[in-house]
């Protein structure tokens, strides 16, 4: 008699599958699988939307920050007197957009009693328009005040701030380099006039300042000279592939950096928090997984004299460890899917979340002044989701594994002996 293949082989699935939303189940047992799942929703929804919401600080830090800071450089250690003609000729090699030189010193910036520590940069203003954003973050006063030659500066607004500093109020800058006068040795220092402040919302505007590129080679030296180019790159992304070919273009006596060397710990950092984060929450997947190993133990002592009657049916061992992996994957999988809808929703929806939540409470829960931003940014990625997704579903796996293990072992003939 030919029995049918395809209702044989598929018998594990469909008698795991029924077990695991059947409504005879003890009810004690049913909690626990609805514990499980409610817990593995919970786990899944918040790993997506946390992931979700450190990719948008991510996109944040970085839009504001690299709106400052070049794609690459070329630094001449010994100082760059025909940089014209250097960028001209940079100009020419693939990827590479644009160039503005610059000379840049860690400088004191003293007012009043107050002094703070920042970093100098003398640039001209025509050509920093083209590699950076720098003009569009002016909150007073405009950029182009340092083209006229003037001892005259363009100062980060917190620098500002700490400084108790306003536009045309005067700041001492000191220079860590001496001047030798018949009277002695002294740092050089000078009073520059406040023209202009620029704001975006990220450490820059705590320590950068920027100088006219004349009176900046007057102050930090040499004179006629610059210190490099600063470079801009068609694509942000293979900026540092764009750099790594140029450099095999130009002479040895050039260094070259990109923004992943100048600012890369700061994003290795946040990429590390991620990651940190990522195994936190995933833990709380991981501790909803193996509540199911508490489901499929009492599920397995529940269904003993099934086990037994599948056994003398001839179903084999592995079959019946078959049986209860899919039971307790079908559990799983509930909470798994229902937890990435969730979590995608939130993910998508979380500005206008929050912005809920602050006008039901009447608090603001991201003051501007404070963290930069007015509302909760969120980049929802499919990577993120197809991982969370994927490690849960593995972690499900393993949970099942032993109690389905326990069942496949149960003897037949000494669960039916007193039936």
């Amino acid at each position: 008699m030919n029995r049918p293949r395809g209702a044989i082989a598929n018998y594990a699935p469909f008698i795991g599958l029924r077990y695991s939303f059947s409504r005879k189940r003890n009810r004690f047992t049913a909690i626990i699988s609805l514990v499980s799942m409610l817990g593995m929703v919970l786990g899944v929804a918040s790993l997506i939307t946390v992931l979700s919401v450190m990719n948008g600080f991510a996109g944040e830090l970085r839009g504001r920050i690299l709106s400052l800071v070049p794609h690459g450089y070329i630094a001449a250690p010994e100082g760059m007197t025909d940089w014209r003609s250097v960028g001209d000729a940079v100009l020419d090699s693939p990827g590479i957009e644009a160039y503005s030189p610059y000379i840049s010193e860690k400088v004191i910036l003293a007012s009043g009693r107050s002094l703070r520590g920042a970093v100098l940069t003398a640039i001209d203003p025509e050509f920093e328009s083209q590699v950076s954003r720098a003009p569009d973050a002016m909150i007073e006063g405009q950029l182009d005040a340092l083209a006229d030659g003037g001892f005259n500066v363009v100062l980060g607004a917190s620098l500002a701030r700490m400084l108790s500093l306003r536009v045309g109020d005067t700041v001492e800058v000191t220079v860590p380099r001496l001047t030798v006068t018949p009277l002695g040795v002294f740092p050089r220092t000078k009073r520059l006039t406040v023209v202009g402040l620029f704001e975006v919302g990220a450490q820059p505007d705590t320590f950068q300042a920027y100088i006219g590129l004349t009176a900046g080679q007057k102050l930090l030296g040499p004179r006629g000279a610059v210190e490099g180019l600063q470079l801009k790159t068609s694509d942000l992304v293979t900026a540092p592939q764009t750099i790594a070919a140029l450099a095999s273009q130009l002479p040895a006596e050039y260094e070259l950096r990109d923004w992943s060397q100048t600012q890369g710990s700061l994003f290795r950092a946040v990429k590390m928090e991620k990651v940190m984060v990522s195994l936190l929450l995933l833990s709380v997947v991981a501790v909803a997984a193996f509540n199911i190993v508490s489901t499929l133990v009492m599920s397995v002592a529940e269904k003993r004299r099934d086990i037994a009657v599948l056994r003398t049916m001839g179903a084999r061992a592995g079959g019946v460890m078959a049986i209860f992996v899919a039971h307790g994957l079908g559990l799983a999988l509930v909470g798994i899917t229902t937890g990435a809808v969730i979590g995608v929703l939130l993910a998508s929806n979380i500005s206008e979340i929050t912005l809920f939540m602050e006008n039901l409470i009447g608090v603001k829960l991201f003051d501007p002044s404070v963290y930069f931003i007015s509302e909760l940014p969120s980049v929802l990625m499919p990577g993120d989701v197809l991982m969370v997704t994927l490690a849960s579903l593995a972690l499900s796996l393993l949970a099942t594994l032993y109690p389905a293990w326990r069942a496949a072992r149960v003897a037949p003939a000494e669960v039916l002996r007193y039936e």
